[in-house]
């Protein structure tokens, strides 16, 4: 390096030996990496005008004098020599202005590489050449961070739509920033001091990595599952895991045969242990030791079912306040409505409606096809005087005769289901020797102000008939799309060797699904991040509070005109307030520009893959051709002979 009293000027023109700003008759620019020096500060001068204009600093000086100029780019032990003979080389292409010259400068000390290689490195950035692999350029291109220039690590989403790391944020509010580093927008006070992380770029980026690790460890490995009859009878822990309880237990062995989404009751013949299917009345431990009867398969959930195909079962362990347990009946309320965010298991205060989707809608497949659906009762239900006094207990076969939407306790809406017994055994609670028969559905108060209110028109496909006394499946029950793991293997101490499934979706689709928007649960056209750090479409919000204004106007008792009061709008996927956002919201450009990329990379996958396609008839059609015409002659040679 150069001695220690020559130092050039720093990024704002000023000198570094005596901080100031130098006029320009008195700045010296080196021709080589085109630096400024103080002339007055410099230990050697030029002594002419000529010598100046081809003045190189001492920086530069010394790395010719001891590293000779190559004659071509290399990447060998020399890299200093290489780049001031890389920049020699663009000083001198007479063929480019001062501005190429200027830009070819840059990219080559910022690591872009040579003007020989721009044109190779444009073509391999271009999205779709590379496939798969091109998507984490993609996102390096369009979502890093301003400050550290990497992708964002923990990613933090401002109102006006730019992206930066958490650290980085929270460094740029902690000096008393209030506006944002690239466009200087104010940032809400709030945002400034609780900023949200961007899950759906969390999720993205994260997939992206993850494609690139496995593309370069090669093929995937396999991996090997216990079989069902190598698991223990009960649920287990690990020595680490015990002192808190069976949070992180393993589930025990599956004793019954029934594959996971099997409608009604458990019979007897698909008890191979005991011969006698699950009873009604039966208790056990925790959810757990119910999961390993086939009765109730979610651990935490209260509903299994799929949004398409129906549920089967259901828990009612007091999850909502909501619920009314009449035995016979009772009043069940769906799933969601909760802010789970974060790292929060349950949630007891309900901060948004609730909707008929995933098992909400499993529910009420059930409810218009007349499906049976499993019931089990857990002690946790305090409000109940059907629920046992320890353990969960099964209560038979319930059937759902309604369902609606109305608003909750706590004033959002939820999804409502009536359920009535319909079993061939008696419930636990009662001294009956017969199980139900046919009853007149309940009288609901909360009917008349209910809406989208579902009722079953079609004939149930379980239903009590008359002749043989007892509820059976009117309709065949719905085929199961899931095998059943019956564990029927010679050697009980062998484990399975299990490739994993390959992806059908590439990374591009399966990175689109993630920029879905959380109201028309489509990719986000003109995407809006709220300060809250959720995304929608600006047409899907804008919707969602059409007609509202952002101040109200007051009256006292419609005499006088009172002081107007602020619309609290509240985001469709959490409590906070969004009204000032709503006010001038900004669409996430940097977000839109990486979803168009990825749409145009979908669309030219699709193209090539047409392609190949259609050569792949052709030549099939060739082969037919072939066959036909040698089949033609065979026989024409045998009827010769």
């Amino acid at each position: 390096m150069a001695h220690d009293s020559d130092l050039p000027c720093d990024g704002d023109g000023r000198c570094m030996i005596c901080k100031i700003s130098p006029p320009l008759e008195e700045t010296l620019t080196c021709k080589t990496c085109v630096t400024p020096w103080h002339l007055n500060c410099l230990s050697a001068r030029p002594q002419t005008l000529a010598d100046a204009a081809q003045w190189e600093c001492p920086d530069c000086s010394i790395l010719i004098s001891s590293h000779p100029p190559p004659s071509t780019v290399t990447s060998g032990s020399e890299p200093s020599a290489a780049l001031i003979a890389a920049i020699r080389a663009i000083e001198s292409d007479v063929s480019l202005s001062e501005q190429d010259k200027a830009k070819r400068r840059q990219q080559l000390l910022s690591g872009g590489g040579s003007d020989d290689g721009d044109k190779a490195t444009n073509a391999n950035n271009e999205i779709g050449v590379g496939g798969d692999s091109d998507v984490l350029k993609l996102l390096s291109g369009s979502l890093n961070c301003s400050f550290c220039m990497q992708l964002p690590e923990r990613p933090v989403t401002t109102p006006c739509g730019h992206n930066f790391c958490l650290k980085c944020f929270e460094k740029w509010v902690g000096q008393g920033k209030r506006t944002c580093a690239i466009c200087r927008t104010s940032i809400p006070p709030k945002m400034a001091s609780q900023p949200r992380i961007n899950s759906s770029l969390v999720i993205a980026i994260r997939m992206a990595k993850l494609t690139k690790s496995n593309a370069a460890s090669g093929p995937p490995k396999p991996y090997y599952s216990v079989l069902n009859q190598n698991r223990p009878d009960k649920a287990y822990t690990t020595d680490r895991a015990k002192k808190s309880g069976k949070a992180n237990a393993c589930s025990g062995k599956i004793f019954v045969t029934v594959p996971p989404d099997h409608f009604g009751p458990i019979l007897a013949e698909n008890d191979p242990e005991r011969g006698t299917g699950v009873l009604v009345g039966e208790t056990w431990e925790d959810r757990m030791e119910c999961r390993q009867w086939g009765v109730h398969l979610p651990h935490v959930a209260g509903i299994c079912g799929q949004s398409h195909y129906g549920a089967q079962s259901v828990a009612l362990s007091g999850g909502y306040e909501d619920d009314e347990d009449h035995g016979e009946w009772f009043l069940y309320t769906g799933s969601g409505g909760r802010d789970l965010s974060g790292n929060k298991r349950t949630n007891k205060t309900q901060s948004f409606d609730q909707k008929f989707e995933k098992y909400n809608e499993a529910l009420r497949v059930s409810c218009r096809k007349g499906y049976p659906v499993r019931v089990v009762r857990s002690h946790k239900e305090k409000r109940s005087a059907y629920a046992p006094e320890k353990g969960v207990r099964y209560d038979g076969i319930y059937r759902i005769e309604k369902c609606w939407m109305k608003p909750g306790i706590q004033g959002y809406k939820v999804c409502r289901y009536l359920f009535v017994r319909c079993d061939n055994d008696p419930a636990p609670w009662t001294s009956d020797e017969n199980g139900d028969l046919p009853r007149a559905l309940p009288s609901i108060k909360e009917l008349k102000n209910a809406t989208d209110v579902t009722e079953r028109k079609s004939t149930p496909s379980w239903d009590y008939d008359v002749e043989k006394a007892c509820w059976l499946w009117k309709i065949a029950a719905p085929e199961s799309r899931k095998h059943t793991d019956n564990g029927d293997v010679e050697d009980g101490n062998s484990t399975r060797k299990v490739r994993r499934k390959t992806q059908t979706m590439s990374v591009s689709e399966r990175l689109l699904k993630e920029f879905c928007c959380f109201i028309c649960h489509k990719v986000m056209s003109l995407p809006l991040t709220t300060p809250c750090a959720h995304n929608f479409c600006k047409s899907c919000l804008q919707e969602a509070f059409a007609g509202q204004t952002f101040m109200k106007e007051r009256t006292c008792e419609g005499r006088r005109t009172l002081r107007a009061q602020k619309n609290i709008m509240k985001c469709p996927s959490c409590s906070n307030d969004i009204s000032e956002f709503l006010q001038n919201p900004q669409v996430n450009r940097e977000l839109m520009s990486v979803i168009e990329s990825l749409q145009r990379q979908m669309k030219e996958t699709e193209k090539s893959d047409d392609i190949i396609a259609l050569e792949g008839v052709k030549d099939t059609d060739d082969d037919k051709n072939v066959l036909v015409a040698e089949t033609s002659h065979k026989s024409i040679k045998s009827k010769v002979y």
